[in-house]
């Protein structure tokens, strides 16, 4: 127990000779510490997740991240460290939040940068079921651009086969028609294309005649239709649009797990729009309040010293200033004394100085 609160203390920064002589304020460092280490801790994890995502797919991505995240917490808790430092308990507690200020926005910032790791980490299942339905949207989109663009590039083509489509239709609903009006005429019914008359005869045959003409125009037709979509279904396939496929469940598996960083952020800022258009609160909100959660960890340590009175410590080290300040300033003046008495010593040897150049001079001159 004494190692680790020692290891606390250094986290608050303290210190620890000074310390030792007021237990009353042990423990209260010593929470101050464990804020500063865990906030650092939390941190490390964060940028550790956050890492492992940048270089997820590679050999090394474990590696790195442990690094980056060891990195990152260090930096989290050495800027924790010297914000708890630096606030002056002997000003007013005014003067205290002023000076605290940008440091709590520094650790607001920094919050909001270490949880979002986390976040995505929590919401997992629901981003990648949300990056699932946004591939396959982006896939289907792409299909339909690569469409539309080919259909653009060959847009005679599609409508000459149109036309040819629409001969058919237009044929086939002729044939059927015609086809009627030959059973009536065989079976004596009387309308305003037929004679009435029962059986086979001149009326029936001319209309059979016209229908196998029809017939045979219709195979025609769908003859050069089915080439027209053989010729547009070859092309489709040098250009590649028929390689264009709708990824399969395992597939999309496969790209949601090695999905970057940024795609996850996204999916985690969109995870509370419905794909109806309507918003999810309760998922708007959980998001909300664990970045808050995160944002008042971090701010932790900075209100728990402004909340904190001046102790016995703080006057401690407040009197230990004071006379190291004052022995700084009188050892200036001290030295000022000192250089002010060596001032008329000082006068004659410049002086002293000056005339041997002088003598040198004039020797010099004299041998010219």
């Amino acid at each position: 127990m004494s190692s680790i609160k020692q290891f606390l203390w250094w986290c608050a920064g303290v210190n620890e000779k000074t310390l030792l002589r007021y237990p009353e304020e042990h423990s209260k460092y010593v929470s101050i510490g464990a804020t500063i280490f865990f906030t650092g801790l939390f941190a490390s994890i964060a940028g550790g997740y956050a890492l492992y995502f940048v270089f997820s797919g590679s050999e090394n991505s474990i590696f790195y991240a442990i690094l980056f995240g060891l990195i990152w917490g260090l930096a989290i808790f050495n800027l924790d460290r010297y914000i708890v430092l630096s606030i002056d308990k002997t000003q007013s507690t005014g003067k205290q939040f002023f000076q605290a200020l940008p440091r709590i926005i520094l650790a607001i910032i920094i919050g909001l940068v270490i949880s979002r790791p986390l976040e995505l980490k929590i919401f997992d299942k629901e981003i990648k079921e949300h990056l699932r339905v946004e591939y396959l949207k982006q896939q289907r989109a792409t299909i339909d651009t690569l469409n539309r663009t080919f259909e653009n590039k060959y847009l005679v083509e599609y409508g000459q086969l149109s036309t040819l489509k629409n001969q058919a239709d237009s044929l086939e609903s002729s044939i059927k028609t015609s086809r009627q009006q030959l059973n009536h005429e065989i079976f004596g019914t009387k309308t305003e294309e037929t004679s009435g008359v029962l059986g086979y005869g001149p009326y029936a045959k001319m209309k059979e005649d016209n229908l196998k003409k029809q017939e045979t125009y219709l195979d025609t037709l769908r003859s050069r239709i089915q080439t027209k979509e053989s010729q547009l279904l070859d092309r489709k396939a040098q250009e590649g649009l028929l390689d264009q496929k709708i990824l399969s469940d395992q597939g999309l598996d496969s790209v949601i797990n090695i999905a970057g960083f940024a795609d996850r952020n996204t999916a985690l800022s969109n995870l509370h729009k419905n794909p109806d258009g309507t918003v999810n609160n309760a998922t708007e909100y959980a998001v909300i309040f664990i970045a808050l959660l995160f944002i008042f960890f971090e701010c932790l340590p900075v209100f728990v010293k402004l909340m904190s009175g001046r102790d016995t410590y703080d006057n401690a080290i407040l009197s230990q200033k004071t006379v190291n300040n004052y022995e700084s300033d009188t050892n200036v003046d001290v030295e000022k004394q000192a250089l002010d008495k060596l001032k008329g010593h000082r006068i004659d040897v410049a002086i002293q100085r000056r005339m041997d150049k002088l003598n040198d001079d004039y020797e010099t001159s004299k041998l010219t």
